[in-house]
């Protein structure tokens, strides 16, 4: 009997074990957001630098700005056991935009009628009660106009912790895949991308001009009054810059420093490292204030750094405050 190769090869293929396809590097979601693959790890979390050291490398810096960083500490190892897919850009105006059409969600700036926060050429810090950079809140600075101008292209900010969660939630029910903000530990893993330094451009603040849209020169020109504090270079963007612009890290995420801060799931508790379980930390249980991680446009290199804490109430909307988004890998 006549066999021919091709019913041999056809048979062999057909009793062979199934292939194992590796999951993807980067996926695309429905409304246009890219994800990068973050593989398992661990890794040292927090920091425990000297207020000696930082006066080195940040001597315009007044010294009690060093001495208010106990909740960096200790340094404790972290275990991240599961990959994780997470937003290689933050989540930009184009697309907060899509969602909001798509799903009839309100932001809190819009719906509770008090707006947002918002830069004026003509507003004086001096005039706030609590000299703040900017002005607010005010009905008309929302996630549509921070005062500035911005393209779908830019990373959108005045957009509360309400507001993130309430974009994972239609995500998540939309493609039947979860989505949700990255935990303090998997946003600092996902930064650091394997480094130990201050930044993952390393320990000299000037590195972030390649990596990250930080207060320099273009922005210390609008705030004359922190202009000693702004990095001595021009990175060409006086307030946000398009997702992107800059270097990656080891992983490809973009804007991991600068450009807009970005909402964590976890509540703050400056003593949290203390206890923090080694594996996959959530956070306290509860608290009245949600972790920010990352600086942005307007934020001081040495306030940028992938230690730095920072924290806001949760319906808090600020031109400086923006989202990145974790999709949990199947």
């Amino acid at each position: 009997m006549f066999i021919s190769i091709i019913t041999l090869l056809s048979v062999a293929a057909s009793a062979a074990e199934p292939v194992s396809v590796p999951p993807p590097v980067r996926i695309e979601n429905s409304l246009g957001m890219r994800f990068v693959r973050i593989p398992a790890g661990e890794f040292m979390m927090g920091s425990e630098e000297s207020p000696e050291s930082y006066a080195k490398s940040f001597p315009q810096y007044e010294r009690q700005r060093f001495l208010k960083l106990a909740d960096e500490a200790p340094v404790h190892r972290v275990r991240i056991t599961r990959p994780f897919y997470l937003g290689q850009y933050e989540v930009t105006v184009g697309q907060f935009r899509r969602f909001l059409e798509a799903s009839g969600y309100t932001p809190e700036s819009e719906a509770d009628g008090t707006g947002g926060y918002g830069y004026d050429a003509a507003y004086d810090a001096a005039s706030s009660s609590r000299g703040d950079a900017f002005e607010g809140r005010n009905p008309k600075y929302s996630w549509r106009n921070p005062g500035f101008s911005q393209s779908d292209e830019h990373p959108v900010v005045n957009v509360t912790w309400n507001d993130a969660a309430a974009l994972c939630k239609w995500l998540s029910e939309t493609e039947g895949k979860t989505y949700r903000l990255p935990t303090e530990a998997e946003w600092e893993y996902a930064a650091r991308a394997g480094t130990t330094t201050r930044y993952h451009s390393g320990d000299d603040p000037h590195s972030l001009l390649k990596v990250a849209n930080v207060f320099d020169a273009a922005s210390g020109r609008h705030w004359k009054k922190w202009a000693p504090y702004a990095l001595a270079g021009d990175d060409g963007y006086a307030f946000t810059a398009p997702a992107g612009s800059f270097e990656p890290n080891a992983f490809g995420l973009y804007d991991m420093h600068g450009n807009a801060w970005e909402w964590t799931a976890d509540w703050h508790d400056d003593t949290y490292y203390a206890h923090s379980p080694v594996d996959d930390p959530q956070g306290p249980e509860s608290g009245t204030v949600r972790v920010r991680r990352g600086g942005s446009w307007h934020t001081w290199a040495f306030y940028a750094r992938s230690a730095y804490r920072n924290w806001n109430a949760p319906d808090t909307r600020y031109t400086l405050v923006g989202i990145r988004l974790l999709r949990e890998a199947d």
